[in-house]
């Protein structure tokens, strides 16, 4: 299993950019938050993130940015399902969330694509929208 970032930048992250971050994902593209629920603790947890729609709108990917070991997509893949907040989607339910691993980045815009690809990203989670949404 790869994690393209370190551990300490993810706690980092998660203690101080999340939460300054957080305010400014309605305004900026593909961002929002995910919210998903502790496997252990229950508690509910919510990070910004970015999520891409596919063209046929049915589906959500988020670049795996920390690896598939990241707490929040072992959460979703134990509830086998996760929630996507955005200014221009709306709360989003997502079913079957599942790793794909693609070399290609091919769910994601060609520019978030070569950037990944620099960071080495090759990791992503997907999600079926429910119906409804």
């Amino acid at each position: 299993m790869t994690m393209p970032f370190a551990r300490q930048v993810a706690r980092f992250n998660q203690r101080v950019t999340n939460p300054l971050l957080g305010p400014i994902t309605w305004y900026l593209p593909w961002f929002g938050r995910v919210e998903h629920v502790g496997r252990v603790t229950g508690q509910r947890h919510v990070a910004p993130m970015m999520a891409f729609r596919s063209a046929d709108r049915r589906r959500l990917t988020f670049a795996l940015t920390y690896g598939p070991g990241a707490q929040w997509v072992q959460n979703a893949l134990a509830a086998d399902e996760v929630t996507f907040v955005s200014r221009t989607d709306g709360r989003v339910r997502l079913l079957d969330p599942h790793v794909v691993h693609d070399p290609t980045r091919s769910a994601v815009p060609r520019p978030i694509g070569r950037v990944l690809g620099l960071m080495g990203v090759d990791d992503f989670l997907e999600g079926t929208v429910a119906p409804g949404a």
